[in-house]
């Protein structure tokens, strides 16, 4: 039998997210198994709204005005931007249905990288 947490349960865990991220979080988009750090994406201050129905959603519009790498986005990571401590691994990357979805997942050195939307759904 699975472990199941009611919503308010699963709501106060993925806010416990956005505090853990606190006010300079950086979204950070790279290649397969993060081996390349594509873009560097600073985050709102929240990063995001109170989460709702067990899915935190991120305070859009987000971009990095100069990718940082170039490399196809397979992979993202949260982390604090004061000391660089991760906050969220192993997010999903593409074009529709992750966690974060971008127009492009092509990414060049100095090119604007856009986030269409972003959201960590608990399980």
């Amino acid at each position: 039998m699975a472990v199941v947490y009611t919503t308010a349960v699963k709501n106060a865990r993925l806010n416990a997210v956005t505090s853990a991220i606190g006010t300079t979080g950086v979204l950070e988009i790279g290649t397969a198994g993060m081996a390349t750090i594509s873009a560097t994406i600073n985050l709102a201050n929240p990063a995001a709204p109170a989460a709702s129905g067990g899915i935190l959603t991120f305070t859009m519009p987000q971009l990095d005005n100069a990718a940082d790498g170039t490399g196809i986005a397979a992979a993202a990571r949260i982390r604090t931007a004061s000391g660089g401590t991760d906050v969220v691994t192993g997010l999903t990357v593409g074009t529709s249905g992750t966690d974060i979805v971008l127009d492009n997942l092509n990414i060049a050195t100095g090119q604007t990288v856009s986030i269409n939307s972003a959201a960590i759904t608990h399980a």
